[in-house]
């Protein structure tokens, strides 16, 4: 095994669930992703980057909930348990209709890359998410982060894996980017602001 290999391990052929693997796949998304889709192969099958995605989905599920139990009224508790079987559940489907969405833009930035290519770069996105569940703490920050480092990786993985330009990865990237972050925002902060007209209704209900 080269040093490339050691550094920069990737989902292969062979389906298999290996958490020693996993670890060292995020590891390697996180701290070096040039490298990463430098080395990462694109083809294989689909199986070993879905238990990817399952796997860091299922932990964010896990922080989520875990989050959720301390010190939280028992509906908060429910949502705890839900998160655990909802976020791996909903990235498992969104994953696949993700990769669709990007083979089409990496197809209209001129790649020659097929589907399995764009589901194995999104695949290696999913590291970031127990990183940035934990940053839900604080409002509208880890909306912000995910997208902005989701788009830094897509970027890496149009220059390393679909050979674009980086200038032209990082205007079409950092433009899809900015729009979900306005988007995703402007929900977050409906969403807090009925919640908190909702909590206030309660309060008003239980005076009367």
């Amino acid at each position: 095994m080269n040093e490339s290999e050691q550094t920069n391990p990737n989902p292969g052929s062979g389906a298999k669930f290996d958490i020693n693997e996993i670890i060292a796949t995020a590891k390697a998304v996180i701290t070096a992703p040039a490298d990463y889709f430098q080395s990462m192969p694109t083809s294989g099958g689909l199986v070993n980057p879905l238990i990817f995605i399952i796997a860091m989905s299922l932990l964010a599920g896990l922080i989520s909930g875990l989050r959720s139990f301390v010190g939280s009224p028992v509906g908060m508790l429910a949502f705890g348990v839900a998160a655990v079987i909802v976020i791996p559940s909903g990235a498992t489907i969104g994953a696949f209709i993700g990769a669709g969405v990007l083979f089409l833009v990496w197809k209209l930035m001129g790649s020659e890359r097929d589907y399995e290519a764009s589901f194995r770069c999104l695949a290696a996105v999913s590291a970031i998410y127990p990183i940035t569940v934990v940053l839900y703490l604080v409002p509208y920050l880890s909306t912000v982060v995910s997208l902005a480092w989701g788009a830094f990786l897509l970027i890496e993985a149009s220059v390393a894996v679909h050979g674009r330009q980086r200038r032209t990865a990082q205007l079409v990237f950092g433009i899809l980017a900015a729009i979900l972050i306005v988007i995703n925002v402007s929900g977050e902060r409906a969403a807090r602001n009925f919640a908190g007209e909702a909590e206030r209704l309660n309060e008003m209900l239980e005076q009367y």
